[in-house]
């Protein structure tokens, strides 16, 4: 953009939510590997070098699409009643949600989250839920951890299946019943079963009702 002495403007045309938004429609429509710099900048019609004013590289601003992702996920409280196990099962579940809602959501989650980088609100909020059992904060944030790298595997897997069915890839005989696990319904059994296994394993760690709460070794 030039102002109308033709020199450079001062301020770039587009703010950084219009780049994250254009980013996450890039994504959806066209896929983690297609999400470059480059398509992005022809996307908002600036040149590449606009997009460096808000974002350092492109890690930086996938987390900020990997923040986006996350902050959509609205877990439904109503049924649970306070009770632990129910809230972070309804965390996961919208997790899941918000993942499958893009394209490749899953993977640009997991990709951020492994270089610190973004989307640690998840963790936060999975951690908050499970807190509520009265576990030590360390045996909490090890669950939420263990419960998100979970719903980011699993996504995932349901992710690469949904691709490949769109691409018209035919599935071996022999793996058709894996395969099955990822469709829709058998992507959503398995994962429920999965993180009822999780909550299960958990609960035995849980302190007895009129326990105090159990602070963290030093």
């Amino acid at each position: 953009m030039t102002n109308d002495d033709g020199s450079a403007a001062r301020y770039p045309r587009h703010s950084r939510d219009d780049v994250v938004a254009a980013a996450m429609a890039v994504l959806d429509q066209n896929g983690l590997p297609d999400l470059t710099m480059r398509r992005l900048a022809a996307t908002l019609d600036v040149q590449p070098s606009a997009l460096y004013w808000h974002f350092a590289n492109k890690q930086t601003l996938l987390a900020s699409v990997a923040d986006q992702i996350v902050a959509r996920a609205r877990p439904s409280f109503a049924a649970h009643g306070g009770d632990w196990a129910e809230a972070t099962r309804a965390e996961a579940d919208a997790l899941r949600d918000a993942l499958l809602a893009y394209r490749d959501g899953a993977e640009v989650v997991s990709s951020t989250l492994a270089l610190g980088l973004g989307a640690g609100e998840a963790i936060a909020r999975l951690t908050g839920a499970i807190d509520g059992g009265g576990f030590d904060r360390r045996t909490s944030e090890c669950a939420a951890a263990a419960v998100l790298h979970f719903v980011l595997g699993h996504v995932s897997h349901e992710q690469q299946r949904l691709q490949a069915d769109s691409l018209g890839v035919v599935v071996a005989e022999q793996s058709a019943d894996a395969a099955q696990v990822s469709t829709s319904a058998g992507g959503r059994e398995a994962f429920d079963f999965g993180i009822t296994l999780l909550l299960a394993g958990l609960a035995v760690l849980a302190p007895a009702p009129s326990a105090p709460r159990r602070e963290s070794p030093a």
